[in-house]
């Protein structure tokens, strides 16, 4: 009900952008500002900007703030916590509505889909490609738009998820960003000789293997019930969403085959998830008493869950190994990127366009900021130069399964950066993606003595609804 009110919301700003003359009737590339010929003028603007930071990550910014003031004071950044990103998401939402939504928001593609149906996001191609010279106040210079070295400084799979709405504009940055790693139980692992799954197979057979060790346990928690859906889909390359044309192409004999078979694990005693066990499943892998589980699968930036709490004697009761999740094919691995981006929205006045652009470009393309920010986020930065700052080498040089866990977690992601993906973004993407994720859950767990007719109504009902709340 909320995502419809959302989207009644979102049309009803489709409307004011056409009284106000702000891209009412035309294409995104149409309603963007001619960037190329604007440039900064040096007046001063009053820049907002909408995240989800703590108090500590709120400190990194300031410091950068301060930092991108020297090289431009009159462009003054007000940064405001809102919440959760669905806060952002809802607040922006009623703000467009009235035209007063901010310059800068954290976002996911979903997000940015929903703001476009009334073409409130700026595309940012003209911007990445403008050669105008911008004069800062120390008197240097930059290009306006970004160098073909910085482009490609960028993590690949972070950087294409701003093409990721089906008409190959660019519409956002990414500022940091996390995916799923597989968490296991080293320490027994090592005492049982138990190879780390590399493989979908390979994790049945552990599954089946720590059953025998230990009947009690359930071997595997899988936080997302959505993004093994989806991922699944990627790694096997069926089909899942479109941007354009049909959306919702997830009905397939293919998905259907792959949760049938994770169904026969849950019903084997081989795993939950999330939505069935109630909770993080992180829960059951740091127990150490009563029914547990030695993998979990969760998000990269949430390692320190993962970890067990200290004993009696300052130890921890077990060390922690981090992995790649399982692959369909090792050879071509898929693990799904997420994590904030920014989107820049479009203004009466372009310098304000403009100004927020620069500021994003400042943050995306430091690796000084992208370092600092990385190790107090948890988060994975989102340039490949990164890696050889001292700083952050320094600290992943402390990775460890215990007190450095999140210097871990990142080692592993910034090993797999070939392999991070992202799914098509439109309006009605989130929907698909909880509805999937709905299905997967109710398919695996529910008693029934017809399993196919089962999955065939899940998949049925979940198509249905997707199309209602188009």
């Amino acid at each position: 009900m909320k995502k419809r009110i959302l989207s009644m919301l979102l049309i009803l700003a489709m409307t004011v952008a056409m009284m106000t003359g702000c891209g009412g009737g035309k294409t995104a590339a149409e309603a963007n500002f001619d960037v190329p010929e604007v440039g900064y003028d040096g007046s001063e603007v009053t820049i907002k900007f909408y995240h989800t930071m703590g108090a500590n990550l709120r400190e990194v910014l300031d410091l950068y703030i301060t930092e991108f003031n020297k090289l431009y004071p009159n462009i003054h950044i007000e940064h405001s916590q809102v919440g959760g990103y669905d806060d952002v998401r809802e607040q922006i939402a009623t703000e467009i509505t009235a035209g007063n939504q901010p310059n800068i928001a954290y976002c996911y593609p979903d997000h940015v889909a929903m703001y476009n149906i009334s073409l409130a996001v700026a595309t940012l191609d003209n911007l990445i490609n403008s050669e105008i010279e911008v004069t800062r106040a120390d008197g240097s210079k930059e290009i306006l738009g970004l160098t073909k070295d910085q482009q490609n400084d960028f993590i690949a799979g972070y950087y294409n998820e701003g093409r990721e709405f089906g008409d190959g504009l660019m519409y956002t940055l990414p500022l940091s960003k996390s995916t799923e790693v597989l968490y296991y139980n080293k320490t027994f692992f090592t005492e049982h000789n138990i190879a780390v799954p590399t493989t979908w197979d390979e994790l049945e057979a552990v599954c089946k293997k720590i059953k025998e060790i230990d009947p009690t346990s359930i071997p595997l928690g899988y936080d997302s019930e959505a993004n093994w859906f989806i991922t699944m889909c990627e790694q096997l390359n069926t089909p899942y969403t479109s941007a354009t044309g049909d959306h919702y192409l997830f009905d397939n004999d293919d998905n259907k085959a792959f949760v049938k078979r994770f169904r026969d694990w849950y019903q084997s005693g081989y795993l939950t998830t999330q939505n069935i066990y109630g909770a993080y499943t992180s829960g059951l892998f740091t127990a150490t008493t009563g029914s547990k589980s030695y993998m979990s699968i969760g998000s990269s930036a949430g390692a320190t869950h993962q970890r067990p709490s200290k004993g009696d004697n300052g130890q921890y009761p077990f060390e922690v190994g981090i992995a790649t999740i399982p692959q369909a094919n090792p050879d071509a691995p898929k693990v799904i990127s997420q994590g904030p981006s920014l989107c820049i929205f479009q203004k009466e006045n372009p310098q304000e366009v403009v100004a927020s652009w620069l500021f994003v470009k400042f943050l995306t393309t430091n690796v000084d900021f992208q370092a600092e920010f990385s190790v107090a986020s948890g988060y994975v930065p989102v340039l490949k130069s990164v890696a050889e700052n001292a700083g952050y080498k320094a600290y992943l040089a402390k990775a460890d399964g215990g007190d450095n866990i999140t210097a871990l977690s990142a080692k592993i992601c910034m090993e797999q950066e070939s392999a991070y993906y992202t799914s098509p973004a439109f309006n009605g993407s989130s929907t698909a993606r909880d509805e999937v994720g709905s299905l997967l859950s109710k398919c695996i767990s529910e008693v029934t003595t017809d399993v196919d007719g089962l999955i065939n109504d899940a998949f049925e009902d979940a198509i249905a609804e997707c199309e209602y709340n188009e």
